[in-house]
C-alpha cells in the first residue's frame, strides 16, 4: 500500500515537473525566435531601403493589428484548438512580434539592448522564483493587476493619439507609462508563475494540460517582452 502511494506521488511529481519544463521551454523557444527574427528584419531594413520603407509604412500597422488579434485569439480559444494548432499559433505570434519590435535595433545601441535584456532576465527570474516559492496570496493581486493593465493600455492609446495629432512625442508621459509598465509586468510575472504552479499540481500529461502549458508560456513570454521593452524606453541609449 505504501509503495503504491509512493509511486503515485512520484508519478504526479514527474508530471508536474514536465508541465513546468514545457512552460519554460516553449517560452524560451519563443524568445529565441523573436530575437532572431527581429535582428534579421532590422539587418534587412538597413541593407535594403525599399524593405525599410515597407516595414515602416502602413503595412506595419497591419502586422501590428494581426499580432494583437492573434494573441487575443490564442488566449481565448487555445483550449478548443489542437495541441499542434496551439503550438503553431504561439510560435507564429513570436515571429510576428519579432517583426514589430525589430525597430529597437535601429533606434537603440546594441550595448543597451544586450545589457537591458540581461537585466530583464534577472528581474524576470527573480520574480518568477518569488511567485513559485512564496506563501503569500499572490493570486489576490489579479483583479488589481488587470485593472492597472487596462488603464495602461488606455493611457498608451491616448498617448498614441496625442502623438498623431501633435506630430511629436510627449517624453514625460511616455516615461511615466514605461515606469508603470515595468511595475505592472514585473508583478504579473509573479502572479502568472503562481497560476502556472497551481495548474502544474493537477497536470496528468493530457492534451488539455499540454495546451495549458503553451498558454502559460505565452503569458510569461508577454511579461518578459513587456518588461524588456519598457526598460529599454527608460534606460536605452539611442543611436
Amino acid at each position: 500500500m505504501e509503495q503504491n502511494t509512493i509511486k503515485s506521488f512520484n508519478s504526479e511529481l514527474t508530471e508536474q515537473n514536465k508541465f513546468i519544463a514545457r512552460v519554460y521551454g516553449w517560452m524560451s523557444l519563443a524568445l529565441i525566435i523573436t530575437a532572431v527574427v527581429s535582428l534579421g528584419v532590422a539587418i534587412s531594413a538597413v541593407n535594403n531601403p525599399a524593405f525599410f520603407k515597407v516595414l515602416f509604412s502602413k503595412a506595419f500597422y497591419i502586422v501590428l493589428i494581426a499580432e494583437i488579434a492573434l494573441v487575443w485569439f490564442l488566449s481565448a480559444r487555445i483550449q478548443k484548438m489542437s495541441v499542434g494548432g496551439a503550438i503553431f499559433g504561439f510560435l507564429l505570434y513570436s515571429v510576428i512580434n519579432g517583426v514589430t519590435i525589430s525597430s529597437i535595433f535601429l533606434i537603440y545601441q546594441i550595448t543597451s539592448i544586450v545589457t537591458l535584456f540581461f537585466v530583464t532576465a534577472l528581474t524576470f527570474g527573480a520574480m518568477s522564483l518569488f511567485g513559485a516559492r512564496t506563501k503569500k496570496d499572490v493570486l489576490s493581486w489579479g483583479r488589481y493587476l488587470s485593472m492597472a493593465l487596462i488603464g495602461l493600455i488606455i493611457a498608451s492609446f491616448v498617448e498614441l493619439l496625442l502623438v498623431l495629432i501633435f506630430k511629436r512625442p510627449f517624453s514625460l508621459f511616455n516615461l511615466g507609462l514605461s515606469i508603470v509598465g515595468v511595475i505592472i509586468f514585473t508583478l504579473l510575472t509573479a502572479y502568472d508563475t503562481k497560476k502556472i504552479m497551481i495548474v502544474s499540481e493537477h497536470s496528468d500529461g493530457s492534451d488539455k494540460f499540454k495546451k495549458a502549458s503553451i498558454l502559460g508560456a505565452l503569458e510569461l513570454y508577454l511579461d518578459f517582452i513587456n518588461i524588456f521593452l519598457n526598460l529599454l524606453r527608460i534606460f536605452g541609449k539611442r543611436r
